[in-house]
């Protein structure tokens, strides 16, 4: 497995590092994975460990609503593909899924390394030789192979998928209609007029506006537009 080298920090806007790399589908490259779509890269720190296993098993039953918004699944830890396989069959077993989507083997931490899931802060987090496991990160990238999200979790705190579905439908939502998300938004509710459209412009295109003040513009999308799936 090879990887190319970023030395810079990844960012919100950074291109997704490509690699090459073996995963329980076959090998990949991973701009060539990507192709036209959105991909949630995520990375859990061990086979076989309780919270991982739960986590797999969500984003695996989750995995139908990720497609229909044209968004691949990818996970990834420091364990071999044999290893891997083996768990997927734990994880449909305790959790009543189908796991379909590839996780990546990086014994090596390459990948890891790249794109800085590496655990500097739990000293517990460490393979037998005192190597440091993957922490729970989660890349949110575009079909332009840019990074538009990033989480980190600590290995004790499992994540929540729809959090990570809600994400994609922000995303996603904003790109088609230039408009942002208030807090704990969800696809149906009222979306923020982007503040770089000007008031004169913004009642032309969304005419049910909402003028709360200058800076907080608020407007329902019509009822087909809804839906985040694009």
């Amino acid at each position: 497995m090879s990887t190319e080298q970023r030395p810079e920090p990844l960012r919100l806007g950074s291109t997704a590092p490509n690699f090459d790399a073996d995963t329980t589908a076959g090998p990949i490259n991973f701009h060539d994975f990507i192709g036209d779509k959105w991909v949630v890269l995520f990375s859990h720190p061990e086979d076989y460990t309780p919270v991982c296993t739960t986590e797999l098993g969500a984003f695996a039953k989750l995995e139908p609503e990720f497609t229909k918004r044209g968004v691949k699944l990818i996970g990834l830890s420091a364990n071999t593909i044999e290893s891997h396989g083996g768990w997927i069959k734990d994880i449909d077993e305790i959790s009543g899924s189908h796991l379909k989507f590839p996780i990546i083997g990086d014994k090596e931490r390459k990948v890891a390394l790249a794109y800085d899931m590496i655990d500097h802060q739990d000293a517990t987090n460490v393979d037998s030789k005192g190597i440091a496991f993957t922490i729970r990160s989660v890349f949110v990238i575009d079909p332009k192979k840019t990074i538009r999200t990033i989480l980190s979790y600590p290995a004790s705190t499992g994540r929540n998928t729809a959090e990570v579905l809600r994400i994609v439908d922000s995303l996603q939502t904003g790109d088609k209609h230039k408009v942002t998300t208030p807090i704990n938004w969800l696809p149906g509710d009222d979306v923020i007029v982007h503040p770089s459209i000007k008031t004169e412009q913004a009642r032309d295109l969304f005419p049910k506006m909402n003028i709360v003040k200058p800076y907080l513009r608020f407007t329902p999308l019509p009822k087909e537009e809804t839906s985040a799936a694009v």
